[in-house]
């Protein structure tokens, strides 16, 4: 069972591999902390760039931002989407019914997304 910590550095290193695949490397991004979520199978997070976060300027704000799950077991990475609730997403993870895709998941031990 990963702690909190390393929970929350594998967060981080998501986020920057998040932006080396999919573009926005260029773009600082941050951890809210003071918005994680925690739960008994790992801790969700929240993220925007880092000059909103500092500056609350709402033009620095990314879209899409969608919040992310960590598992405490594993350390895979669970990514939620912005079309529905957190709520929603959150269920469909309990209940083993999330909807499939290609950026469904990211193993941090193989830098790699994948549906499964």
């Amino acid at each position: 069972m990963l702690t909190d910590q390393e929970m929350l550095i594998i967060a981080e290193r998501y986020l920057k591999s998040k932006g080396e695949h999919f573009g926005g490397a260029d773009i600082e991004v941050m951890v809210e902390t003071d918005k994680i979520i925690k739960k008994p199978y790992g801790n969700i997070y929240y993220y925007d760039s880092k000059e909103y976060i500092l500056t609350g300027n709402f033009n620095k704000s990314l879209v899409g931002a969608a919040p992310f799950l960590v598992e405490k077991k594993s350390g895979r990475v669970v990514c939620f989407g912005t079309a529905g609730s957190l709520a929603s997403y959150i269920q469909d993870y309990e209940n083993g019914t999330m909807t499939p895709s290609l950026d469904l998941y990211w193993y941090p031990d193989e830098n790699r997304f994948d549906y499964k």
